[in-house]
């Protein structure tokens, strides 16, 4: 398999570690998006909607981070990272999504080009994404909360896609120094989750500087 990918992308992220917890390589594709490789001929000869991660099976070409999930699960089932009861399925899929749909979208790359453009400042930039950090921290705090279905990770002590996803989310505010001691449940489960190698194989920092594309062959040539 091939995963193409960036290195601070929070879905990239997900899909690192739901890769690494499994045990599956890949050849990585690193793209550095602030570049804009994610937009070069090359790489949109792969996946034209121009957005990591997408992962090539070698007969398909797989995009969108929790449909690349979920087809690991399915092709992959162990260890698991959808449980087999159905109502605990439904609660996993909910923490994820809350990550993956409610906070995620309002502080991706795209959102944050947009908000930049208009604002001019970076400054504003960053009380953006707090103020959407704090929104949406605040809403799945509140759902642990009431759930109270969490132990070491999201669903008691088993790891699931719902960790792949609040882990990555957590990094990302960490660079962007948000104020994240309002959540300790959301805290109490990364700490807990970077302390084991499928995430800190998957982080950011262990992505070295070997792009798959340089500025001399960033067109042309879709091999």
């Amino acid at each position: 398999m091939k995963l193409y990918h960036s290195a601070r992308s929070s879905a990239s992220y997900r899909v690192r570690i739901a890769m690494a917890h499994k045990g599956i390589s890949y050849e990585s594709r690193l793209l550095n998006m602030q570049a804009m490789q994610h937009r070069s001929p090359r790489f949109l000869a792969v996946n034209p909607l121009a957005l990591v991660p997408a992962l090539d099976t070698g007969a398909h070409i797989l995009t969108q981070s929790m449909a690349i999930i979920e087809y690991l699960d399915e092709v992959r089932p162990e260890p698991a990272l959808l449980p087999a009861d159905p109502l605990d399925r439904a609660y996993v899929r909910a923490v994820s999504q809350l990550v993956a749909c409610e906070i995620h979208p309002l502080n991706n790359l795209r959102t944050l080009d947009y908000v930049r453009g208009i604002c001019r400042t970076e400054d504003a930039v960053s009380a953006w994404y707090r103020h959407w950090i704090s929104d949406g921290f605040t809403l799945l705090e509140t759902f642990l909360a009431r759930e109270r279905r969490h132990g070491r990770h999201c669903l008691g002590d088993e790891i699931t896609v719902a960790d792949c996803c609040l882990v990555p989310q957590v990094a990302n505010a960490q660079r962007y120094e948000c104020d994240l001691s309002p959540y300790p449940s959301i805290m109490h489960i990364n700490e807990n989750c970077v302390q084991l190698s499928p995430f800190q194989e998957a982080s950011p920092e262990n992505q070295g500087q070997q792009f798959w594309l340089s500025e001399s062959n960033a067109a042309g040539d879709t091999r």
